[in-house]
């Protein structure tokens, strides 16, 4: 399993509002698309998230986004080393997901990128 990077996850009250700040931090343009309900814009390493409060406040449990080369491969691994598979592995848009609780409590999303 290869760790690629992390993503942080913010939720705002305003989408469009918030994208120009993080446009100018990261030095990018934002990636936007649609999950569950919820607006979210890719910029960087930052997610931002904007929707109905009682999918947000799913998503604040869950700490970042970790961007892996094989879900499928990272669930096994996560699994042995003692980790809760919540949710997933399931297919994305760009790729596949899954939602996992670690030994100390802490949950994370574990996603990777398809062709």
């Amino acid at each position: 399993m290869d760790i690629l990077g992390a993503t942080l996850r913010i939720c705002v009250d305003d989408l469009d509002k918030a994208i120009p700040f993080y446009e100018g931090l990261a030095g990018g343009r934002a990636l936007r698309f649609e999950r569950g309900g919820v607006q979210v814009a890719a910029i960087g390493c930052f997610l931002l998230m904007s929707g109905p409060p009682s999918e947000l406040d799913l998503l604040r449990k869950v700490a970042a986004t970790i961007a892996v080369t094989d879900v499928a491969e990272t669930a096994r691994v996560l699994a042995d080393l003692g980790a809760d598979i919540i949710a997933g592995p399931v297919p994305t848009p760009v790729g596949r997901n899954l939602i996992a609780r670690h030994p100390d409590g802490m949950v994370y999303e574990y996603a990777d990128r398809r062709p």
